[in-house]
């Protein structure tokens, strides 16, 4: 392909890219075919000569599209949907043209610094306190990696690295039962171990589903006693399951007192914040006495992904576990920021970018409108479905989440999600609650209308009149 093949079919993908969001809401959210089914279409081996972007774009929309789920469609109730913002793709866009390798401030200048500014953009809208630094992850998953790993080391006094933990102890991470599967999975890259993550039950207080700190202090003083290293303490708000919190001041003040690491893992909720009743409700100040923070502004905030922030209070923490710095990855002259030595992976993409156009097009006050009409909304929902005959919500709205039953057993509770993703209008999921199936719902898609979640009422109901 030459430049101008390259330029003529940019264009008409524009085009296309705008059609597909103008008229995304008119296919099924969810994938409606069958596994294997997309496989068996492509070819067993790569061409030897080259074909058209005719032929290549009219099998793309033969083979490949009926296979997709439809993220960006305005009825993606499920998990919690990965965004992309009309101002952010085109940033993307521009990031793709230039494919530039961020990993030094010499290798892009623009991106390094942009990062450190956008950060602070984001640290302001989030009521962070002044100091706090911090860095553009790919995911909340590498930024908790990034923090149990530093847990790891600030326990060894920076010997896990060298010497490896044999001989170490066992080193032991707290966090609450209904914290995101991503934590255990940190535990093992890092060696720590699915035994040393001590998951502690939730606590009574409303439907918050917060820690029990009582019982964290215990397990803590307990494992010190049976001769143990706690390490750190995770602690979340809005929680994947049902939107748990966990009351930050007393997770904070044990942590204090037991010399502890502290992460927070706000993948989702952390763009809510940017609205000061929600921030007021959910973090408040305490916030700003974690060493470690983590949200997913490509989840609720607009951006496209992949793109999440962790803020860091002191990052020489982070740094002096994960730094490390070859000749060839020197920077002469002035000291500068490398963001590769802040993560895991040393090759960096420009995501400042698509977080400048955002927060520029959109203005804080549009993005914090939107949040806001995603609570009132879901709440809204909520009510319709507590009225239906038989439904009994499970937990009530935290944010945008909600969770409920259908009548009948676990069973049912998967016949009815099944039946209603196959119908292919509204796209939802089912997940555990106290041993039970539930059905999960959650408002968070950039251009969903009331409309849209109020739909969901409607297809719920006739769905289950189908089924029962």
């Amino acid at each position: 392909m030459n430049l101008d093949e390259f330029e003529e079919w940019g264009q008409k993908i524009a085009t296309w890219s705008a059609d597909y969001h103008r008229t995304v809401g008119d296919r099924p959210v969810r994938a409606q075919t069958r596994p294997g089914e997309i496989a068996a279409q492509l070819e067993v081996s790569a061409p030897e000569g080259g074909e058209g972007m005719d032929t290549i774009m009219a099998d793309f929309e033969r083979i490949v599209m009926p296979g997709m789920t439809h993220w960006q469609h305005p009825r993606f109730f499920a998990y919690f949907t990965s965004n992309a913002a009309p101002a952010s793709i085109l940033a993307d866009q521009i990031v793709n043209t230039m494919a530039a390798q961020c990993m030094l401030w010499q290798t892009s200048p623009a991106a390094t610094e942009m990062e450190g500014v956008m950060v602070d953009w984001l640290r302001q809208a989030l009521g962070l306190a002044d100091g706090f630094s911090g860095v553009i992850q790919d995911s909340a998953s590498s930024a908790t990696l990034s923090a149990v790993l530093t847990m790891r080391e600030r326990a060894t006094r920076w010997r896990g690295n060298k010497e490896g933990l044999n001989g170490l102890g066992n080193l032991r991470i707290y966090c609450s039962e209904q914290v995101h599967s991503s934590i255990d999975r940190a535990c093992w890259v890092a060696g720590i171990g699915q035994d040393n993550l001590v998951k502690i039950g939730t606590g009574p207080s409303g439907h918050a589903f917060e820690i029990d700190t009582n019982a964290l202090q215990e397990r803590i003083t307990a494992d010190r006693k049976a001769g143990h290293i706690p390490a750190g303490i995770i602690a979340i708000t809005g929680g994947t399951g049902i939107g748990a919190w966990d009351f930050l001041d007393p997770v904070l003040e044990i942590a204090k007192a037991e010399d502890l690491y502290t992460h927070l893992d706000a993948a989702w909720a952390g763009s809510a914040m940017i609205c000061p009743e929600f921030r007021d409700r959910f973090w408040g100040d305490a916030v700003s006495g974690f060493d470690s923070i983590v949200f997913n502004p490509h989840k609720w905030l607009g951006t496209q992904f992949d793109c999440s922030v962790q803020f860091l209070r002191d990052p020489s923490q982070q740094l002096n576990t994960l730094k490390i710095e070859p000749e060839y990855l020197k920077t002469s002259g002035a000291a500068v920021t490398n963001y590769s030595e802040w993560t895991i992976p040393l090759g960096r993409r420009f995501r400042a970018l698509k977080l400048w156009f955002l927060m520029r097009a959109y203005g804080l006050e549009n993005l914090r409108g939107r949040i806001r009409n995603h609570v009132l909304w879901a709440g809204e929902l909520c009510e319709v479905i507590r009225g239906m005959d038989g439904f009994d919500i499970v937990t009530e709205p935290i944010l945008s989440l909600f969770t409920f039953r259908c009548p009948g057993d676990d069973a049912m509770q998967q016949r009815l999600v099944d039946a209603i993703n196959d119908d292919g209008r509204i796209y939802i999921t089912q997940g555990m609650h106290d041993g039970r199936k539930m059905i999960r719902f959650q408002v968070g898609q950039f251009e969903t209308t009331r409309a849209d979640v109020m739909m969901a009422a409607d297809v719920i109901t006739e769905i289950w009149e189908k089924i029962k």
